[in-house]
């Protein structure tokens, strides 16, 4: 097993996004048990703000594959400068973690409104914002993922089956 250079990045990984969004969703639902009755309501798009960003991920994404694709890597015009890449990848980066976090919040908000919708008319309204906020959340995970594996170059030692 070669050790690997100093520096690199290592693809994130669906386990770290699980467990930060299963931390998020436990402390999430303890806290909101706790102080639901002084939350303002949710509106309907309180989490509709990570669309764009999910949006503008994808574009990005379809963009840097593009040029690693045609091998316009370098600093000249119409180039992908490898500084950029890295800065898009390590931005992919953060905001899978950001989306999974987020992820957490609103399931942990969906993990007591949903059985207290029968009891509670606040709940009731609540509701739809936070499966906006998770539609959005699980939205933004994805485009970033999308984005990293596109910031991958082809002859990337990662793509490569493990022995």
């Amino acid at each position: 097993m070669k050790p690997e250079p100093t520096g690199t990045m290592k693809p994130t990984r669906i386990w770290d996004l699980l467990f930060l969004a299963a931390l998020a969703v436990a402390a999430t639902w303890i806290l909101v048990r706790v102080f639901y009755g002084s939350f303002p309501p949710i509106p309907v798009y309180a989490g509709a703000s990570l669309y764009p960003v999910a949006l503008i991920e994808v574009v990005l994404a379809f963009m840097v594959r593009s040029r690693i694709s045609n091998h316009q890597l370098g600093d000249g015009p119409r180039q992908l400068h490898p500084i950029t890449a890295a800065r898009v990848a390590a931005l992919a980066k953060a905001s899978a973690l950001v989306g999974a976090a987020t992820a957490g919040v609103w399931g942990g908000f969906l993990l007591y409104l949903l059985p207290q919708r029968s009891v509670l008319r606040a709940a009731v309204s609540d509701t739809p914002g936070a499966w906006v906020g998770l539609v959005a959340a699980l939205a933004l995970v994805g485009a970033a993922l999308w984005l990293e594996h596109c910031c991958r170059t082809p002859d990337d030692p990662s793509d490569e089956p493990a022995h």
